[in-house]
Parts: C-alpha cells; structure tokens; sequence
C-alpha cells in the first residue's frame, strides 16, 4: 500500500519543524548559555570520539615465548634447534624504564656526549642501544612467499656478498665478533656518521644478516628458505622467525627490527620488486640526512616512475585508486610527512640510532604501518646540530627522511585485494591520525 500524500507531507516537514524550533528557542536563549551549550556538545562528540578510537584503533599484541628464537641451517646441513633471538628492544625497554623520572642522569650522559652543549639542551637518550655487531641487517616479511622467494634472495645475497662481506664468528658464542669473509671485496661507504664520542667503535662492524620472518606462512616459505640457506651456505647469516599468528606486514615488519644486529636495518618485500642493489643507494641518502645523534632514515621512491611503462600499464582503477590515497595522505598526515611522494614502497632503511625512536612506539601492523613509521620520524625529539669541531650549534628536531628513487617493475603474485584493501587504508590513515592527534597513542613505554 503506498503511502498517502499527508504522510510524506509530514515526514518532509519534520526536519523543517525541527529547525524552526530550534531557531525559536536559540533565539530566546541568552548567549552565554548557548555558547556553554555549543561548548559542551563539542567536548560530548570529542569524548565520543576518543571512546570508539580506544575500541578500534589497533593494538599490536605482545610477542609469543616462540617468537623470540629462530632457525637456521647448520654447517653440516641440518637445521638448528630454536635458538634465542638477540633482542636490543628488551634490553633498551628495561633500561628506559629503570631511567624513567632520572632527568638529571640524562642530562648528565648527554653532556658527557656534546661538552660543548649548553645546560639543558634537548637530546635523546640513545645510549642504551645494544651496539651493532654486523654492517646491515635485511628484515624480510613474508607469508606465503614459496613462489617468489628464491629471485629475492638470490639478488640479496650477490649484493651483500660482494659489498659487505659474510660475518665468520671468532668464538661460539652468539656476541663474537664478527670479521668479513665473501665472495668479493667489501666496499667502503662514505661513512660520514658524526664522530660523536658516544659512537666512536675501536672495532666496527662488519658483515651481514637476513631475518626471514613468516608471517604464519601455510605454504613452503620456510622450508624453501632453509634449502636455500643450506645451498648458499647461509648458516647463522639466514634467520628465521616464525610467527605463531600472523600479524600482517606491519607486525612483522616491527617484530623483525626489534631484533636487527646491524648498523643499518633495512626492510625489503619478499617479491623483491624493488631492485636490491639500490641499497646503496638508500645508505647514501641516509648518511646525507643523518642528525648529530646519527638518527636517519632513507626510503626507496617510485614516484620518478609515474608516467612510465611499469605504471601506465595497470589498471585505471589501480592508479585511480593510488591517486586518491595521496590525495587522503596529504590531507591528514603532518607536513613532513605529507611532502613524500611515496610512502608504500617496500625498500626502507633506518640508522641503528633511529631504531628506538619509531620501532617501540609502533601501533599500526597492516599495509599504512610505513606511514606511522615516517610520522614518528619526524616527531622523534630534538638532538643538537653539530660543527665540523663537534661544537653545538643548533637544535634539529625529528629524524630527517631521505626519499631516494629505486627500479622498480610490478611482481605477481600480490596478497593485496585492490579495493577492499585500499578502502581499508583509507579508513586505517584515518583512525590513525585521529588516534595520535586525541592521544590514544603516545610515545610512551607500556
């Protein structure tokens, strides 16, 4: 039965009633009482607000007594037992917590640091970080990558092997010091790190390691990784981590640099889309931006390839949908970070000073989790700037990101649902920011 003509007159008209009235009565209200009023509804929605972000903004969920080993091959060609996994995270979290309310033991370290630094001065307490013991570690995320693995690795290990040399351990014990053994010759690096006395290394490190960490793959990920460790004769230099649950890119991502041993830690897809050997490239670009608490972050860019072939060729709704996601980014992401013209690739390199300044207070463990590492690199707190003769001469605030171009070419294969997944990006970004912003998250240690 259709409805009568009075009754969609009166269900138009509500509205307009409704508006009438309150007109009417804003109109008999005093002004004060309505800016009381306005005030109140506005701290009602904030406070609606701040509830439904603490339900759904993420929480990254603590790591399983499993997940703090790893296997690896054995010279003989056997697989190890789990053995544990060196951690700077657990040790950096203890500390940090026991020097909680010492401001006075921090600013005495930090004028041990800069003695030139005036009484004060800002500086991140960054001498709790484990020192590094290989060149640069490789954190690989992965789930269910069997089929695209071994290309990745392959190009990973000529590269490393020629560049940086294999770290042959001296003594039995897991802390030996490594010294370089490869294929090729290591090649020197600009190594324009800031000679700061709290950095200086009588031995620096050398070599290299691989942290594979499945994401709770239900393929051949993990075997297919250790026959190639035990072809390449990867042993100890190939680790692997197992994820009980899986926790997405982001979590493994984060899981997999809390335990990095190298000077610099960089992770890269497992497609291996992006091209390795650009990883010199990355160490250039960080030690370019690096503060004067060796603090820097270099990130692999595919922006220079828009308008070519690798990115002409897909779909119209893929790069639709990629523009449209810029366009949010730059809206709600702060200025620093809204001026990088791609936070998505898969190939980002952090100093071992930066480390503790993004890892520990990471929230987000799905595909955005890159763009809540950039906006807590440039959040990280002051450190001072420094002159040729290590005087002090000014503050830097955040942790500068170099956006350096790669090769990039598209790689079958991807866990990614176009849409669905971009939707939920979209949406991600936004509680994210939201959830910084109201203070949901903080930089703070749980």
């Amino acid at each position: 039965m259709a409805p009568s003509s009075s009754a969609i007159s009166n269900i138009v008209g509500a509205p307009l009633q409704l508006v009438w009235f309150l007109s009417d009565v804003a109109a008999e209200t005093p002004t004060p009482i309505l800016f009381l009023i306005f005030v109140s509804l506005v701290g009602l929605a904030f406070g609606l607000i701040y509830i439904v972000l603490h339900v759904v903004a993420p929480k990254p969920r603590l790591p399983y007594p499993s997940e703090k080993t790893y296997i690896t091959t054995n010279p003989d060609g056997t697989i190890s037992k789990p053995r544990p996994l060196p951690c700077w995270y657990d040790r950096w979290h203890a500390e940090s917590r026991l020097k909680e309310g010492q401001s006075s033991s921090s600013s005495s370290n930090a004028q041990q640091s800069y003695p030139t630094m005036p009484a004060g001065f800002p500086v991140p307490d960054f001498g709790t970080v484990e020192p590094a013991e290989v060149e640069i570690s490789v954190v690989i995320p992965a789930y269910n990558e069997a089929d695209r693995l071994i290309p990745t690795l392959e190009e990973m290990v000529a590269y490393l092997d020629e560049n940086f040399g294999r770290p042959v351990t001296s003594g039995t014990g897991t802390n030996s010091r490594p010294t370089s053994k490869g294929t090729g010759t290591p090649k020197p690096h600009r190594n324009v790190f800031k000679d700061a006395s709290a950095h200086k290394r009588q031995n620096p490190p050398t070599g290299y390691e691989i942290l594979l960490i499945n994401d709770g793959s239900t393929d051949a990920t993990v075997s297919v990784a250790l026959d190639f460790a035990r072809h390449h004769q990867l042993h100890d230099i190939l680790r692997i981590i197992t994820l009980e649950k899986n926790r997405g890119k982001g979590g493994g991502v984060t899981h997999g640099l809390r335990h990095v041993r190298g000077e610099y830690a960089v992770f890269a897809d497992a497609d291996g889309a992006s091209r390795f050997s650009d990883l010199g490239k990355l160490i250039e670009g960080c030690e370019d931006v690096v503060d004067g608490s060796n603090r820097g972050v270099a990130i692999g860019s595919r922006a220079h390839l828009v308008g070519s072939e690798a990115v002409v060729r897909r779909s119209a709704i893929r790069n639709f949908l990629m523009r449209s996601f810029h366009f949010v980014l730059m809206i709600l992401t702060p200025p620093a970070t809204s001026r990088i013209r791609d936070t998505q690739c898969g190939f980002k390199l952090f100093s071992r000073a930066a480390l503790p300044h993004i890892v520990p207070y990471m929230h987000t463990e799905g595909w955005i989790f890159d763009i809540e590492m950039l906006m807590l690199a440039e959040s990280a707190p002051a450190t001072p700037v420094l002159a040729s003769d290590g005087s002090v001469i000014g503050t830097s605030y955040g942790i500068k990101v170099a956006e350096v171009p790669v090769a990039w070419h598209e790689v079958d294969g991807s866990k990614m649902n176009l849409v669905k997944d971009s939707v939920k990006m979209a949406i991600g970004l936004a509680v994210l920011r939201a959830s910084w912003m109201l203070g949901v998250y903080r930089r703070r240690l749980a």
